[in-house]
């Protein structure tokens, strides 16, 4: 008796996801390129991310680092004609990168609802953040909108659709590839690439993977040295300018320079 209500419970806690649709999706998500070393001479790298999913779905990467605070200056006028700093606005729980890439605009697959439940576009993670000091909704958006321009014109915010690529397998699969530049502005750290398999208006499967910034060699120990002896830093920093400087002008030297 013991065995058949056993057996019975093992089945109703199975059969739920053995039978739930789309459960044998398995989306995949892979960054290729995921650990990025920043050295004395980096300037950006290149990024991939691919995988599979089940044919028919619209798919949507993001790519974000760990939410923090931003500052912004505010400029107004002083006596009437003059432009200048007049205090600093604070974007909180807001990520430092933010790179969003759709098969389609989000707007046409996506409702509002589900763009709010997983941070999918610059509306919903306007929702999401808290600026200070507090204004009004109207005032809000538009410091927002401002952020935005200056985080697109540092590299750092990103919106596109149409640059995921997609095929179909033998196996009836599809496969995707989306290729990126990886700024330079990028601070190092960890950044987290999520997939997101859409249909019907509703997200319906996720996957995620990783990309990490490293500083290594001189960059490494100069940050290092930065934090624990700023002094110190200082005099190495210009060394290390002065020999930069000079090892390029070896270089034109010894081609016998550019006319």
């Amino acid at each position: 008796m013991f065995k058949k209500m056993l057996a019975f419970a093992l089945t109703f806690c199975i059969a739920p996801f053995a039978f739930a649709p789309d459960a044998f999706a398995m989306l995949t998500a892979k960054a290729n390129h995921d650990h990025i070393s920043v050295d004395f001479f980096y300037n950006g790298s290149a990024v991939s991310v691919k995988g599979e999913s089940e044919p028919g779905v619209d798919l949507v990467v993001k790519i974000t680092a760990p939410e923090g605070r931003q500052k912004m200056r505010k400029k107004g006028k002083v006596a009437g004609f003059l432009w200048m700093n007049v205090g600093d606005i604070v974007f909180d729980h807001t990520p430092n990168l933010y790179f969003l890439h759709s098969t389609r605009s989000v707007d046409d697959i996506l409702t509002p609802a589900e763009q709010d439940a997983h941070l999918i576009g610059y509306r919903s993670l306007e929702k999401h953040i808290a600026v200070e000091p507090a204004f009004s909704p109207e005032e809000k958006e538009r410091w927002f909108d401002e952020f935005v321009k200056f985080r697109e014109s540092s590299n750092l915010y990103a919106l596109s659709n149409g640059k995921i690529e997609t095929t179909l397998t033998d196996k009836g699969r599809q496969k995707y590839a989306l290729y990126l530049d990886w700024p330079y502005q990028a601070s190092p750290g960890g950044y987290t690439v999520t997939v997101f398999a859409v249909k019907n208006g509703k997200v319906v499967e996720t996957a995620y993977s990783h990309v990490k910034v490293e500083q290594t060699g001189v960059v490494k120990a100069l940050a290092g040295m930065a934090v624990a002896h700023g002094g110190l830093y200082g005099l190495v920093s210009v060394l290390v300018a002065l020999g930069a400087g000079f090892g390029v002008g070896m270089v034109f030297g010894k081609g016998g320079g550019a006319h």
